[in-house]
């Protein structure tokens, strides 16, 4: 739903712009408007990213399709810096000598004020859920849309921002142009709003490129995995553990355990079997292997920790 929302704002945002840009003749309105369709354009991919991550894993994929929406995210983010940054910093550059005043500035205000709230209410939408999330897991909320796994809504989150900074950029560059009358302030406008974009895209590159490559969970979360292991009736202690994401909010768990007691090699086998399923089960891992530790193994101990990201 969030991505929803804010694609049909960006695409009433991004008609609304360039009506605007051809109307006006302002190099920041161009930069907004190219900002606006890049942003339209990489929701496209984030729902795809939503629906290949979603997909059920099988035998060719045993750990889930989770990966594939890192895959989309990126190639969203990749958007806004060539569609966006790229675009917004050249045209700001062309226009740097151009002597040409900002025609009907009144219908640029306009546009961009009524962006702002069309953008406001999308950003609004993902920054309560962003929220909601980080003070269920204890942290704050940029923390939580920097570090989550959820790649779709922190894309939309630094989207939305950057918006919103970005139209006030082109509103006070344009506002400069007219009490300066030097129209090299409204090619600057397109130039900040295109460094700000390239900035966004980076970040959002960034993290995804580090999922893709293989991030494990936080040390938090870590511990919290290893004490609810050892809470489970069956298990005696665990020696080894390791935690990958595979997806949004998918993990995959390796762990060598002890299992309580002294069974057969056959009993054995039958109750790592069972206890890897009722793991499984939870909604949030993906799949899991378990080994038998070795007596000589050291235990792992599992503190109390801080808030889980």
């Amino acid at each position: 739903m969030t991505v929803i929302i804010a694609f049909f704002a960006n695409v009433l945002v991004a008609v609304a712009k360039t009506v605007a840009a051809v109307v006006t003749s302002s190099a920041s309105m161009v930069a907004e408007a190219a900002h606006s369709w890049a942003d339209a354009g990489n929701e496209i991919f984030l729902l795809i990213a939503d629906r290949r991550g979603a997909r059920r894993k099988d035998a060719r994929h045993p750990l889930g399709y989770g990966r594939s929406a890192f895959v989309w995210s990126l190639v969203a983010a990749f958007g806004i810096f060539t569609a966006g940054s790229i675009v917004s910093i050249m045209h700001g550059v062309q226009e740097l000598a151009s002597d040409e005043p900002v025609e009907s500035p009144v219908v640029a205000y306009v546009v961009l004020g009524v962006a702002f709230v069309l953008e406001g209410t999308s950003f609004l939408q993902a920054f309560i859920r962003s929220r909601r999330l980080a003070r269920e897991r204890g942290t704050s909320t940029w923390d939580y849309v920097i570090e989550t796994s959820d790649t779709t809504l922190r894309a939309v989150f630094f989207e939305d921002a950057a918006a919103l900074v970005g139209l006030l950029i082109a509103g006070g560059a344009i506002a400069v142009h007219q009490i300066t009358g030097v129209a090299a302030w409204d090619a600057v406008g397109s130039i900040l709003v295109g460094l700000l974009l390239g900035v966004v895209a980076v970040v959002l590159i960034w993290r995804n490129m580090a999922f893709l490559v293989g991030t494990s969970a936080s040390p938090v979360l870590r511990a919290r995995a290893g004490r609810a292991l050892l809470e489970s009736a069956d298990i005696e202690r665990v020696t080894y553990l390791h935690i990958e994401y595979v997806g949004p909010n998918r993990l995959f768990i390796v762990a060598e355990i002890d299992l309580a007691g002294d069974a057969r090699e056959h009993d054995v086998a039958r109750r790592l079997r069972e206890v890897e399923r009722r793991i499984e089960a939870h909604p949030v891992v993906e799949a899991v292997v378990l080994s038998l530790s070795v007596d000589d193994e050291p235990s792992l101990e599992f503190a109390e920790a801080g808030p889980v990201r």
